[in-house]
């Protein structure tokens, strides 16, 4: 060794740690053996998974750790999430009470994934856990419930979960994998509990080159973090958002992305500002290719194809207020194809007092099968509107302006 080079050396290298079906450093088909890889790698101070190839079976989440890097072998590596069972519980549960009486146990197995839902003055309360022993018809949980879950409140456990998930976990890359909901065999749950990926109070995580597809929920949901970056991600036939910023979600990004046959493909949701969609695929979902709402402020689409989608193409949502309403966005240089065919025909549409909002450069068309009628619809309360450079093809009407009873009062 040169005496020069003394600078001192406090940098550790992170450990790199296989799991596999066979010949890995870990060996196992199921989420058991991916969490054990995971949590030895958080107890060195971090490092990077390996998933080889193969299929791997998940009773429950797999539980993010900061400063650990996931990677897979691309789409020959899928975590596949396990049939879901659902059962109502035979007793109250108190808050405080680590335990919970169920009419079937038979779907449940130490270890796995579990979901208590009931619902009070129509409000959704949910617990998320993992049970650690089963007595009978009793299942033990991890910790203490933090929730009343009572009979009157219709009271049901599941085995749902997120196939990736975290709260409160920073400093993440997962990459080169496939995460498959198996949604034939799982009920459905809201986006704001669970998703192919369900991360909320992170910050700075990237996910590349990751498939999620075919989850009875969300692809991607993501609440209250900031700095979350997606490249070349797909989300495929999900059962609602393709890909959800969640509220209060900050510069989200997302870079060559697609999103085809889910029920939106991004739907930006309450307070999310300064995000980026570049480059991406929206098309061909059930319901509208992107949506802004409620305080989603200063975004901006760039070159981007949103294409066939049933309902509209882009939608600027209807705010309760005009303190409530998504101003600032900048929509440039993106392809709006086709789309509202199963509703009114609309590529793009303002809704209530929307301000600001710079149309630039875009094309805008019908293909020429007369599915979309028109470029855009300006709502009547909408102030600051700029439309700008934009190409506008084959469309019975380019642009729309409402008056306040919702009737045209101009059109170009």
């Amino acid at each position: 060794m040169d005496p020069r080079e003394n600078r001192s050396r406090t940098v550790a290298g992170g450990l790199t740690l296989s799991v596999g079906l066979d010949n890995a450093d870990l060996t196992g088909r199921d989420d058991k053996t991916l969490q054990a890889g995971l949590d030895y790698l958080h107890r060195l101070g971090g490092g990077t998974l390996e998933i080889q190839a193969g299929e791997y079976l998940m009773h429950n989440a797999l539980y993010l750790r900061s400063g650990v890097a996931i990677r897979g072998s691309g789409e020959n590596t899928v975590l596949k999430k396990a049939p879901s069972c659902c059962t109502p519980l035979v007793t109250d549960s108190d808050w405080y009470e680590t335990q919970v009486h169920v009419a079937d146990p038979s779907g449940f197995s130490p270890g796995c994934g579990i979901m208590l839902r009931s619902k009070r003055d129509n409000r959704l309360e949910v617990i998320k856990d993992t049970v650690t022993r089963i007595d009978g018809q009793t299942l033990h949980l991890s910790r203490r419930l933090e929730k009343n879950a009572w009979l009157e409140d219709g009271a049901t456990a599941a085995t749902i979960f997120p196939l990736l998930t975290a709260e409160w976990v920073d400093d993440v890359l997962v990459e080169d994998l496939v995460l498959n909901g198996n949604r034939a065999e799982n009920e459905e749950i809201n986006g704001n509990y669970a998703g192919g990926v369900f991360i909320q109070h992170c910050d700075r995580h990237t996910f590349r080159n990751v498939v999620s597809r075919d989850y009875n929920g969300d692809g991607f949901s993501f609440q209250v973090c900031d700095d979350i970056r997606f490249e070349n991600c797909r989300a495929q036939n999900n059962a609602n958002l393709g890909f959800h910023p969640g509220s209060g979600s900050q510069r989200p990004i997302f870079r060559s992305c697609t999103a085809r046959g889910n029920s939106q493909g991004i739907f930006f949701c309450w307070g999310v500002s300064d995000g980026l969609a570049e480059n991406c695929d929206l098309s061909d979902n059930l319901d509208y290719g992107v949506t802004i709402g409620h305080r989603d402020t200063d975004n901006r689409l760039h070159s981007c194809t949103i294409e066939r989608n049933h309902k509209v193409g882009l939608l600027f949502r209807q705010p309760l207020s005009e303190f409530r309403g998504a101003h600032r966005n900048i929509v440039e240089g993106c392809t709006l194809r086709d789309n509202g065919f199963a509703a009114e025909g609309i590529g793009v549409q303002f809704l209530g007092a929307t301000h600001d909002i710079i149309l630039r450069d875009n094309r805008i068309e019908d293909s020429g099968a007369g599915k979309q009628k028109t470029g855009v619809q300006v709502s009547a309360e909408a102030q600051g509107a700029l439309l700008a450079g934009n190409t506008f093809a084959g469309l019975e009407r380019d642009v729309v302006y409402l008056s306040a009873d919702d009737s045209s009062v101009a059109a170009t």
